[in-house]
């Protein structure tokens, strides 16, 4: 059984690179270069991610997760509910000229 959400987001959920910049980094006393070599990857990158100019990959959400110690997939379902509202707002003036289609 599943509960549809009918309830729609007003604001834009909070990005993951966000997350990272205001709620991981701090605790951890990371900083970009810190995190950059922590996890493997160029500062560039993790630039791009905290500047919300960059999803999480599965593969930055493994890096992630192997770093922090938390799930994947917090890392994607989090990405997931920014680009789904993204997809959201492009969309939103033709959700409603799309009929739902009935069992026959």
């Amino acid at each position: 059984m599943s509960i549809p959400n009918t309830r729609q987001l007003k604001r834009r959920p909070t990005h993951p690179g966000e997350m990272l910049s205001e709620d991981f980094m701090p605790d951890y006393g990371l900083t970009v270069a810190g995190l950059a070599e922590s996890l493997g990857v160029s500062r560039q990158s993790i630039n791009e991610l905290l500047r919300a100019r960059r999803a999480v990959s599965p593969e930055m959400a493994l890096r992630l997760s192997c770093l922090f110690g938390n799930s994947p997939e917090f890392w994607l379902n989090a990405q997931r509910a920014v680009d789904l509202w993204d997809a959201a707002q492009t969309i939103k003036g033709d959700m409603g000229r799309i009929k739902r289609l009935r069992v026959a």
